[in-house]
């Protein structure tokens, strides 16, 4: 299928590019005025999926059967009432961080990742969502389990294994990987390997900072994740996590990364500089080429600007269709490669901040 969309979502509304001709122009504005924080395509039915967190209004989602042209709004998923907070307080849905389908021999199946560290299954089509609860009442939670930048913990990133769709990965800011494979009725961390410099114990099980968690299309055993500690892989399915972040260091901090379907050992990440300055390392902006795995990285500039560049790139606001690549960053600057990343050129300066972007 050719991905001839873009979808941008900004802190000001959905904006949409198409691609004619070989070139990608502006096509149309959605939600105007509205933060939409997360975009997803189910790629079984080409349905288009979004998220709004509104700071007076709460969480909104809405779905489209066709490309965009109309929505529907989806009642959102709410914590059942025994669902507590460390606190004592009753849990409620602060933000929608992930969206996945199920495999393809379940058609109607849904997943969603929230804040605070819920994750929802639908099995009508978004009709209706249901709190996994095993994963919920997890033993770590209360303890092990805590916010990264936010006042509590969230799923950011959903891997259901193509082959099997009782098998799920999760990523959770601050918590780590955890692995199911009997559709989420008992969970178990995955973090062998990993590093939390932050803690007084680094090699904890559980109390890790994945930013985001991506596995290979055609090998679903390699998994990568850009972690707050540094970038990570994995070829035997979590069992253990291998740290290769460049030689010097550089690659090393960051939120985005993408990876090819059908090349294991092909990734690539955006640099930032640390977690206190979240600016562009050296105030230049660059994109990181791994085609071994990790064990070398290559700085992919042209076309990026290289001073006085303060710009990072959010966890979902990097993706891939085939040999095209789009991030867009906090500034609004939204930048485009048709060569996997050797080139870039400039679709807009003028964007609200980038939330998230998918091709379609």
């Amino acid at each position: 299928m050719e991905h001839n969309k873009l979808l941008v979502g900004t802190a000001k509304g959905l904006v949409i590019f198409r691609k004619q001709y070989g070139h990608w122009k502006l096509e149309q504005s959605l939600f105007i005025g509205m933060p939409v924080s997360y975009v997803y395509i189910d790629k079984r039915t080409d349905e288009w999926w979004i998220s709004i967190t509104h700071r007076h209004w709460g969480q909104k989602l809405h779905h489209s059967k066709d490309r965009g042209q109309t929505w529907n709004a989806i009642s959102m998923p709410k914590y059942p009432a025994r669902a507590k907070l460390k606190s004592g307080k009753s849990a409620t849905l602060r933000k929608i961080w992930s969206f996945s389908h199920a495999g393809n021999d379940r058609p109607g199946e849904l997943y969603l990742g929230t804040e605070p560290g819920g994750m929802f299954h639908s099995k009508d089509h978004g009709q209706t969502f249901l709190l996994m609860e095993a994963l919920w009442d997890h033993p770590t939670r209360h303890d092990q389990w805590f916010g990264a930048g936010r006042d509590y913990p969230f799923i950011h990133s959903i891997v259901v294994d193509p082959r099997d769709s009782n098998h799920l990965y999760i990523a959770i800011s601050c918590a780590g990987v955890f692995e199911t494979t009997d559709g989420g009725l008992h969970w178990e961390p995955k973090n062998k390997g990993l590093v939390a410099a932050y803690l007084p114990n680094p090699m904890v099980e559980v109390g890790h900072d994945p930013h985001l968690l991506l596995a290979c299309a055609s090998n679903p055993d390699v998994m990568w994740q850009q972690n707050h500690c540094g970038i990570f892989r994995t070829t035997n399915g979590g069992q253990y996590w291998d740290n290769v972040t460049g030689i010097d260091g550089f690659p090393n901090y960051g939120f985005a990364l993408t990876i090819e379907d059908d090349q294991p050992d092909m990734a690539w990440v955006i640099p930032a500089t640390s977690d206190e300055m979240r600016v562009a390392v050296d105030l230049s902006l660059c994109v990181c080429r791994t085609e071994d795995g990790g064990k070398t990285w290559t700085s992919l500039r042209k076309g990026l600007p290289q001073e006085n560049c303060f710009d990072i790139v959010f966890r979902h606001s990097f993706a891939k269709a085939k040999g095209t690549l789009a991030f867009g960053t906090t500034t609004g600057n939204l930048f485009l490669s048709q060569d996997y990343g050797d080139s870039w050129v400039v679709l807009s300066h003028y964007l609200p901040r980038v939330e998230c972007i998918a091709f379609a």
